[in-house]
């Protein structure tokens, strides 16, 4: 079934907003408690993509996730445009050196979709290419998933109105002055264009499946995040590690 972004709210009205956040720092107290024990135990490692439209939150999100997580266990990268030396390699060369290692929970804020998002929108690579590059993808998730690592996908959903007031705060505001961009305007013009490629690129790499994230209100979105996180973790057989020690054995 044809997964189509406009079926999916951006904002839930039916949450409550005192008690959803409640609800989310006992939900972030539980991931920093499981996040450092899976550093500890060195078997499973978690990878986060954040992908969404400019201003959708994705530093937020990333910001919200780990306020009780261990500094330790965690690593972020934020993917650019590729440099002189990343485009001279296969597209992949450059997300796989930065998957996570055993313990560890890596977060993407963006990620290795953007090879296809944006030169599809702007139309710099050849279409054959990049229609290559979803079964790819899809290979490239089962080989890192191979490795007792699980991967969540978040697409953040945020409205065209709730974007615009984001971006004019990062023009009114000075705290925010450094956030902004010209060319995210540029990309603003081709809404509707990026939203065609996500909707595409969310049905065509979907063996390991995306979660649409209502992100027009940040409390809500950061729920979400975490309720996934959460529930991932768990499944997972996290648990301390037995002593190893030649020195201190039972009966010496």
């Amino acid at each position: 079934m044809k997964i189509k972004i406009a079926d999916y709210p951006t904002f839930d009205k039916t949450m409550d907003k005192k008690e959803t956040r409640e609800k989310t720092k006992k939900i972030l107290k539980n991931i920093g408690k499981l996040q450092y024990k899976m550093y500890g135990q060195n078997k499973f490692s978690l990878l986060i993509l954040f992908q969404g439209i400019d201003a959708s939150g994705k530093d937020g999100v990333t910001k919200d996730l780990i306020e009780y997580c261990n500094a330790v266990g965690i690593k972020i990268h934020s993917f650019k445009k590729p440099t002189e030396e990343e485009f001279a390699h296969d597209f992949l060369w450059r997300v796989h050196e930065v998957t996570p290692g055993k313990g560890e929970m890596q977060i993407f804020v963006r990620s290795h979709y953007e090879d296809i998002l944006v030169p599809t929108v702007e139309k710099y690579i050849p279409e054959d290419i990049i229609d290559q590059r979803y079964d790819l993808i899809n290979d490239f998730e089962k080989l890192i998933e191979s490795n007792n690592t699980r991967v969540l996908k978040f697409f953040l959903h945020v409205s065209k109105e709730a974007q615009k007031e984001r971006l004019m705060e990062r023009i009114e505001c000075k705290k925010k002055h450094w956030k902004h961009k010209d060319g995210d305007w540029d990309t603003r013009e081709k809404f509707d264009d990026y939203m065609a490629v996500y909707e595409k690129i969310i049905n065509k790499c979907s063996d390991i499946p995306w979660h649409i994230v209502p992100s027009d209100k940040n409390w809500q979105k950061t729920f979400v995040v975490a309720g996934v996180v959460l529930k991932t973790l768990k499944e997972l057989d996290i648990k301390w590690p037995e002593l190893v020690s030649e020195r201190f054995q039972s009966g010496k």
